[in-house]
């Protein structure tokens, strides 16, 4: 096949996961994968060009992009999430008339005040992808056919992390963009409770620390380290313990695909998160973490989970094995190309 990936930016999570694995897979198969990236990257713009200069750079970019698809005749066009960050759907229309078969990719909430275009861009794709259950209800009634293909992890890349000794100081971690930082507020007061009599350590990985002070962490060990594609995973080894804490009052939040929860699971260690959405179907039963909805409830899962080293160790396990059959690009993959053949 020749197909045509149609996406956000080369540092863009949805791009990093849903696209840029899924292309290298499927290279090695012998298909031709080209993938065609905003410029500047779709929720940015050039601070030198302005968010007006930016914006014109981003169609202009797109217009060559639908030059290229109909000049090399794609047997598969994929679009992640939308091609403009805005109410527009011309260029999606421009990409149907040039493609033999649609494929819109959504991981996220993106169709939240933007109903009516995702209803036109659902209506003219051949196929839906989605991150999760939630979202294939919400596309279901807008495209004939709705596939669901979790936000996966490259097994080979996500290595188990090492087994620590008794003697090391447990570490609890969480990893996500500057702009979710303030989600810890959800499980903060938790924290400084059990920070009082429990010694751990508290590691967040994220863009900045921009907005870390929106955060009460007082009392707590904290290290603020910065993101990097590159240490990505070696920061995971450092934790003990994932929180992926999520706020009660957002409908964004249903939507979510718990990649950070998979994460966690990829390398071994197990989770404390917001059962809400997907993270609820991945917790189910306890045997890969702990859900926590209220304070008592973060406060016990983190108490229970610090003082157990073999039950993060067996947890852990678990959800490297639940990973492995169910939240693999190795494992979805050969699925993955029989949508896109429209198999």
């Amino acid at each position: 096949m020749r197909i045509l990936f149609v996406a956000s930016g080369r540092h863009v999570p949805s791009t990093r996961f849903r696209v840029l694995p899924f292309a290298a897979q499927l290279r090695t198969r012998g298909h031709r994968c080209d993938v065609a990236l905003s410029m500047p990257q779709k929720y940015e713009s050039y601070r030198w060009l302005g968010w007006r200069g930016s914006q014109l750079l981003q169609r202009t970019v797109r217009r060559w992009h639908t030059l290229l698809a109909k000049l090399r005749d794609y047997d598969t066009i994929v679009i992640e999430r939308e091609v403009f960050h805005d109410n527009t759907w011309d260029r999606e229309a421009r990409f149907r008339d040039v493609a033999k078969r649609l494929v819109l990719d959504v991981d996220d909430g993106v169709f939240l005040g933007k109903e009516e275009k995702f209803n036109r861009i659902a209506s003219m794709c051949d196929a839906v992808i989605v991150g999760n259950r939630s979202l294939e209800e919400y596309f279901k009634p807008r495209c004939k056919e709705v596939h669901v293909i979790p936000t996966c992890v490259t097994l080979a890349e996500y290595t188990t992390r090492a087994i620590p000794t008794d003697k090391e100081r447990p570490t609890v971690g969480w990893i996500g963009t500057t702009h979710n930082v303030p989600s810890l507020r959800e499980c903060a007061a938790a924290l400084r409770r059990v920070a009082q009599d429990i010694p751990f350590r508290l590691l967040i990985v994220t863009g900045t620390d921009e907005r870390l002070h929106e955060v009460d962490l007082s009392g707590v060990d904290v290290e603020c380290r910065a993101w990097s594609p590159q240490r990505e995973v070696a920061d995971l080894h450092e934790m003990d313990i994932g929180l992926m804490p999520l706020p009660h009052d957002d409908p964004w939040m249903k939507y979510k695909c718990g990649f950070k929860l998979v994460q966690y699971l990829a390398v071994g260690i197990p989770g404390i998160a917001t059962p809400i959405g997907v993270n609820a179907e991945i917790l189910k039963g306890n045997r890969v973490g702990r859900a926590a909805t209220t304070d008592q409830q973060w406060e016990t899962a983190l108490r229970e989970l610090l003082t157990n080293r073999e039950l993060r160790q067996q947890l852990g396990q678990a959800g490297r094995t639940l990973v492995e059959q169910h939240y693999s690009i190795e494992g979805n993959l050969d699925r993955y190309e029989r949508i896109l053949r429209g198999e």
